[in-house]
């Protein structure tokens, strides 16, 4: 046994831990979009719903989260039983060089496993890759924050291995610490694509009284909205929304958002 085995176990036991808890996350939205729909199931019917394209999604992501999961047991069970001594000790060291050898052949092979995902999982990894240098909307809070913060970023760089992003906020707040730019590394639940804005066709129809989560004109921050209006219905690329906690002598100004800076609510968002 070496002490390269022993990390390279340990490392995989922390893979397996992360890909359990995102398991668990994924279940949580599945069971509550379960409640919603058993609740409302009309709403499926609904112009503009996409609750069920929002379930396929999640069962997808479960279910390669629990191949993912069967690939780690396999590699570290694998790697358990090169660790193990197979004989008597004189045996195991006389034999140190060969079966070296092959333990180490045997563990660059399964630690590959972990990177044949299923194709879903592999085309999403890689329209991650590909929002370099694109804006997106993050959540830069943490899950247990008592409210969610979300802005506008610029991606850096997304890790296939870790499945984080890289993110450079650019525009930060009067009240941030820092006078420059602020840096995130965030995982990929925290960060949401925007509409290509060239391409207004490819963008979701929100239906009016839709909850949906747009920038705040004028800022770089997005905050919980309802739309008044679509932009198709108008006949232009913007969006007229009514903001949460946006009153005005007693009412709700409409305020008006480009269709590409609008996107659709979290389940369980916190404002």
């Amino acid at each position: 046994m070496s002490s390269t085995d022993v990390v390279s176990l340990l490392e995989n036991s922390k893979e397996l831990d992360r890909v359990r808890k995102e398991q668990e996350e994924i279940l949580s939205e599945i069971n509550k979009l379960h409640k919603k729909l058993q609740t409302t199931p009309e709403m499926v019917e609904k112009p503009g719903d996409t609750s069920l394209t929002r379930l396929k999604v999640l069962y997808t992501q479960a279910k390669d989260l629990s191949e993912s999961e069967a690939s780690i047991s396999n590699l570290m069970l694998s790697q358990i039983d090169g660790i193990l001594p197979t004989g008597p000790q004189g045996q195991t060291r006389r034999r140190i060089g060969k079966e070296g050898n092959e333990q180490k052949r045997k563990r660059v092979k399964t630690e590959s496993d972990i990177s044949r995902l299923t194709p879903s999982m592999r085309n999403h990894l890689e329209n991650c890759a590909n929002l370099k240098g694109e804006q997106v909307a993050a959540r830069v809070t943490p899950r247990n924050a008592d409210k969610d913060e979300w802005f506008v970023v610029k991606v850096i760089h997304f890790d296939k291995e870790s499945k984080e992003f890289e993110v450079l906020d650019e525009e930060p707040g009067d009240d941030e610490e820092s006078n420059g730019q602020r840096q995130y590394k965030l995982p990929m639940g925290n960060i949401i694509a925007f509409p290509k804005s060239n391409d207004p066709s490819s963008a979701p129809d929100f239906p009016p009284g839709k909850h949906v989560l747009a920038v705040y004109p004028g800022t770089t921050a997005l905050y919980k909205a309802t739309v008044v209006q679509g932009p198709r219905r108008r006949k232009t690329e913007d969006y007229v929304l009514e903001f949460d906690d946006d009153e005005e002598d007693g009412s709700l100004p409409q305020r008006t958002v480009p269709f590409h800076k609008v996107v659709l609510l979290p389940e369980g968002h916190r404002q």
